[in-house]
């Protein structure tokens, strides 16, 4: 006689993680609590938001040329400053890339409830402010608010619960 399998719950309060869905298999997302969800989607839309910022600044870039010849850097013509100021936002949108995708990917995790996804996410909203410190415009300033606000619902005593502290022995 086989035992039912463990519910999500129960793993939950064993400071497991949630069992992995098998592909294709719809599963239950009714125990996530509110404002897990809500921080979920406040991390996809700081990711949306930030890539929209520097995508953004594209159109800006001779601006930033002329900006960059302003300092009047000896023997710096404007080819180099053009060539360096592309290759900046070139990287930079690569880079937002990268944190929109690693904040959806701990995200998700984060909702099915794995501790250490929070704690990552924790430093990724202040990876977020210090992108909102060094790239102008209102657009980075919100995309640092909305994941400061998702991390700080991932932290309230509510959701306590949901993400257990794995037990560990002192002996």
């Amino acid at each position: 006689m086989t035992e039912p399998p463990e519910s999500d719950d129960q793993r939950r309060k064993r400071g497991l993680p949630p069992e992995p869905a098998v592909p294709g298999e719809k599963r239950d997302d009714a125990a996530v609590p509110g404002p897990v969800t809500a921080g979920f989607w406040l991390y996809v839309l700081a990711g949306l938001v930030l890539v929209a910022a520097v995508v953004l600044t594209f159109p800006q870039q001779e601006s930033l040329v002329d900006s960059l010849l302003e300092r009047e850097v000896d023997g710096l013509t404007r080819e180099q400053a053009e060539t360096s100021v592309t290759n900046f936002l070139w990287l930079l949108l690569m880079g937002a890339l990268a944190l929109a995708g690693f904040t959806w990917l701990f995200a998700y995790k984060a909702r099915q409830g794995t501790r250490s996804a929070r704690t990552v996410l924790t430093v990724l909203a202040a990876v977020f402010l210090l992108v909102a410190l060094l790239l102008p415009g209102l657009m980075a300033i919100a995309a640092a608010f909305a994941a400061v606000l998702a991390t700080v619902l991932l932290h309230l005593p509510s959701v306590t619960d949901y993400f257990p502290q794995v037990g560990r022995s002192l002996h």
